[in-house]
C-alpha cells in the first residue's frame, strides 16, 4: 500500500478516536517500507502531526525523550516499534511537563518538545 493524502487527512482530521487514527497511521507508514530503509520509526510517524497540529501532536525523538523522562522521573512506556501505547505515554509525559512549566507560558507542543529536548539532550549538559 502506498501513501495517499487521504490517509494523512484521516490521521489529522478523521472522526475516529485518537488511538484508532494513530494505529491506522502507523500501518500506513509501515506500508511505505523499502529494502534497507527504516521508515517505520517514531520520528517519521510523529513528525507529520507535529507539523500540522502542534497544539495536539508532539514529535518523538526516542533517545532524547527516554533520557528526559528518566531525568524527570517519568516512567515512559517505550517500545521501539511505533504504537499507540508508546505515543500515549509520551503525550502523558508532555502533559505533565506542560502543567509543571505553566509559568513559562508554552503555547503548543513545539514548546513542550523543546523543553524535553533540552532536558534529555547531551548538547545541554550542565
Amino acid at each position: 500500500m502506498g501513501f495517499r493524502e487521504e490517509q494523512l487527512f484521516d490521521f489529522l482530521y478523521g472522526a475516529s478516536d485518537a488511538e484508532s487514527k494513530y494505529e491506522h497511521w502507523c500501518e500506513t507508514v509501515a506500508g511505505l517500507l523499502r529494502k534497507q530503509a527504516r521508515v517505520l520509526t517514531h520520528p517519521i510517524v510523529t513528525v507529520f502531526g507535529f507539523i500540522a497540529q502542534p497544539e495536539m501532536h508532539i514529535y518523538l525523538k526516542t533517545n532524547v525523550t527516554r533520557a528526559a523522562a528518566r531525568e524527570y522521573g517519568y516512567n515512559f512506556q517505550y517500545n521501539s516499534r511505533p504504537s499507540w501505547d508508546t505515543y500515549a505515554s509520551f503525550l502523558e509525559f508532555a502533559d505533565i511537563v506542560h502543567r509543571d512549566t505553566r509559568d513559562m507560558r508554552s503555547r503548543d507542543m513545539i514548546d513542550i518538545q523543546s523543553f524535553i529536548w533540552m532536558q534529555g539532550s547531551d548538547e545541554y549538559d550542565e
